[in-house]
């Protein structure tokens, strides 16, 4: 896997080089951004990225990077050959997913609270949270979720389930997310 591509929050125009499907910010369902199409990109924290296309804003994983004229992402797994799911696995697809907001991984900010994996449905069922129950972003850290993990050999479904209990707090981020951050105590 390569790293992701961290921008910043530049905005710039760019020209969409194919078609490709992207979720609307911040509820998340699928929309559809036509070759040719003018659009601004307006963040690109995570190795995603958000731009405006005929006034809504589209999150664009950083598989379709292409789409705006940057390296995609590239995420592959080894196929294990046994048709398994690897649960090491799902947690490096899910490394690849980063807060909107903050440059750092759902499971390093201690967002993924459990993942449990159904060998015969092919099936991963992950329990999450969000930084705030009111978090406007939660559809589309679903979908973010839902994506990555679907790329990992032999998924073939992927259920998430937002909890609030126990309530997120920064006590539940990693060492490395909280210096990252600068919230280290």
């Amino acid at each position: 896997m390569s790293a992701p591509l961290n921008m910043g929050s530049e905005r710039r125009m760019v020209v969409t080089t194919r078609a490709c499907e992207g979720r609307l910010v911040p509820a998340g369902d699928p929309v559809s951004v036509p070759k040719d199409a003018f659009v601004t990109l307006t963040q690109s924290e995570g190795g995603n990225f958000t731009i405006i296309h005929q006034g809504n804003m589209v999150r664009i994983d950083g598989i379709d990077a292409d789409v705006i004229g940057l390296p995609p992402l590239e995420i592959m797994f080894e196929e294990p050959g046994d048709s398994q799911i690897h649960e090491t696995q799902v947690w490096e697809a899910l490394q690849t997913v980063f807060d909107p907001e903050i440059p750092v991984s759902l499971p390093d900010l201690g967002l993924v609270y459990g993942v449990d994996i159904d060998q015969h449905d092919q099936r991963v069922d992950i329990q999450m949270t969000l930084t705030a129950p009111g978090c406007g972003f939660g559809q589309v850290l679903i979908g973010d979720v839902e994506a990555r993990v679907g790329l990992v050999p032999n998924v073939s479904e992927v259920q998430v389930e937002l909890v609030f209990d126990p309530p997120w707090s920064r006590d539940m981020m990693t060492d490395e997310a909280r210096l990252a951050t600068g919230l280290f105590d």
